[in-house]
């Protein structure tokens, strides 16, 4: 029998770390070879993480939610397998165990356990709760206390396996960031990890600053100063933030039973309580408002407001996706400006050819490799727009990675096409497919999102007319295409005269970074892509 680590896995050149989002197994659990173990994500994507091996899983390392440096152990299977040059953990039995002498030469050394850094503006923390006392024998990862500070609470894992010799920070004091808190008595040939002072630890939700300073003073001064309850319990920097921003009086505080060591207030408390106390199954001053003068009585229906109201947690991609949209509205002057295309011809290429090409080739021709190629070739008219800002200087990108837009259940994608000028419209046909399926397969790599120059999104697809994009920084342009729709359109001939046909119509919108980019610029570079689409050559290799 051997154990097989299993780390966290590098899912691109530039990133260091990854975080569990979900295990799709639990201790116990069988699991096949390449059979889905957990998902992991970055800043980038998510992915599934198959399994190395046939096995059950023996250990859980790494819980949901935390993040930790690639290469670090979140798990360990047990197989049937027997371990060799080293890989993996042998089990040994007990007999076997008692059979191994003790190396008496092994010395024991005092392991420092210092106040972790919790965030880059975290200068101090509070020891709340020793989980150990002087003489516990400690494993390695396992609890020893909790600390907190103004913003957060939680657990610090031990570094090393021993038996804790000193206690030299008590609890309910505050002590800089780097300050030893104790002394672990570790065996010198136990490998010394110092993960409470090195590794970030797990921040946990901060708690929102209070917006209105004018009232309640009383309750502020009097949670903001006060350690403990009236009863003497111990408050954390993160329940007293809580209860100031909630407005909670301290004599409120002493009524919620907490749940934590020796009847300590947790965070969960609170926010049982602060439920508690709006469906009206406790009482509080605060919840004592009076009705403003002149106001209509509205009659009771016994129903309360917040019943009314559901709250879904914002998922992973969509806070990403927010803080993304958010921080480029925040960094580029957006333009949108507008154009119509006339592209009949393009869609009579499709026509003529999908067909043949699904059954020379297996993927479909949608209309994504024609858009895609004339981006590139627009671009290459118009460079500027395929370039970043950095400070006071451009940088125009010589090659052509094109990001494209993909919807996916969970929000939008933007997977890169790299090289794109090099590829004919069967090449961006291919590249087109892969991304998008792999990006609806959740099979994408961080390096397959990153390096984009220029983006296009296809909102015509999902049955827009037209979009107003957001440019995906830090580039400094996205292209939208709408969806195409026969509209009767004005023909306009030299000899002929005018007349009204009915044509294949789509609306394009480009937005772009108004702080390089001149509204004559942004339109003479639709006017050019406008060109491109509506002559493609209807005898063009495909």
């Amino acid at each position: 029998m051997a154990k097989v680590e299993i780390p966290m896995p590098k899912m691109g050149e530039s990133i260091t770390e990854g975080s569990v989002i979900v295990w799709h197994k639990k201790v116990g659990d069988t699991v096949e070879l390449d059979e889905t173990l957990l998902e992991i994500g970055t800043d980038k994507v998510d992915t599934d993480v198959p399994s190395p091996v046939t096995g059950t899983v023996a250990e859980i390392l790494t819980p949901e939610g935390e993040t930790v440096p690639v290469g670090h152990i979140i798990a360990l299977i047990q197989t049937e397998q027997e371990s060799s040059n080293g890989v993996g953990t042998v089990e040994l039995s007990e007999e076997e165990v008692e059979e191994i002498d003790v190396d008496s030469s092994m010395e024991m050394q005092d392991v420092p356990v210092v106040m972790p850094k919790m965030g880059e503006s975290i200068t101090e923390g509070t020891v709340i709760t020793w989980h150990k006392q002087v003489g516990d024998q400690i494993e390695l990862d396992e609890t020893l206390l909790e600390i907190g500070t103004d913003k957060v609470d939680t657990d610090v894992p031990a570094p090393v396996t021993g038996i804790l010799k000193e206690i030299l920070v008590p609890e309910g004091d505050t002590v800089d960031v780097g300050t030893t808190i104790a002394l672990i008595g570790a065996n010198t040939r136990v490998p010394v990890v110092d993960r409470v002072s090195d590794s970030p630890i797990p921040v946990q939700q901060e708690v929102p600053d209070v917006s209105d300073q004018s009232s309640t003073a009383s309750i502020e001064e009097s949670v903001e100063g006060a350690r403990h309850t009236e009863d003497g319990r111990f408050l954390s920097p993160l329940v007293r933030s809580m209860a100031q921003a909630e407005r909670i009086p301290h004599d409120e505080l002493t009524q919620i039973n907490g749940s934590g060591r020796g009847g300590r207030i947790t965070k969960k408390d609170v926010m049982n309580h602060l439920k508690a106390r709006k469906t009206g199954a406790t009482s509080s001053p605060t919840t004592m408002i009076k009705s403003p003068p002149h106001q209509l009585s509205v009659p009771d229906t016994g129903v309360q407001e917040s019943d009314r109201i559901e709250v879904v947690q914002m998922d992973r991609m969509r806070q990403l996706i927010a803080e993304h949209m958010t921080e480029s509205r925040r960094t580029a002057a957006h333009v949108t400006s507008f154009a119509e295309a006339d592209v009949t011809r393009l869609v009579q290429i499709r026509e003529a050819n999908k067909k043949a090409f699904f059954e020379r080739d297996g993927v479909k021709l949608t209309y994504a490799p024609f858009l895609l190629y004339a981006s590139v070739q627009a671009l290459r008219d118009f460079p500027i727009l395929n370039s970043s800002v950095e400070e006071d200087k451009i940088l125009i990108r010589k090659d052509y990675h094109i990001g494209m837009a993909v919807a996916i259940q969970s929000g939008l994608i933007v997977p890169v096409i790299r090289h794109a000028g090099r590829l004919s419209i069967t090449g961006l046909a291919h590249a087109s497919s892969d991304l998008a399926h792999r990006a609806r397969a959740s099979q994408l790599v961080p390096d397959d999102l990153q390096g984009g120059t220029f983006t296009l999104t296809n909102v015509g697809s999902l049955g827009s007319m037209m979009g107003t994009p957001i440019i995906l920084q830090p580039q400094v342009a996205i292209l939208a295409t709408g969806t195409i729709a026969k509209r009767p359109v004005v023909i306009e001939h030299p000899e002929h005269g005018d007349s009204i046909a009915i044509r294949h119509m789509m609306i394009l919108s480009l937005s772009y970074d108004h702080r390089i980019i001149d509204g004559a610029m942004g339109i003479a570079f639709l006017r050019r892509y406008t060109e491109i689409i509506e002559n493609l050559d209807p005898e063009m290799e495909l």
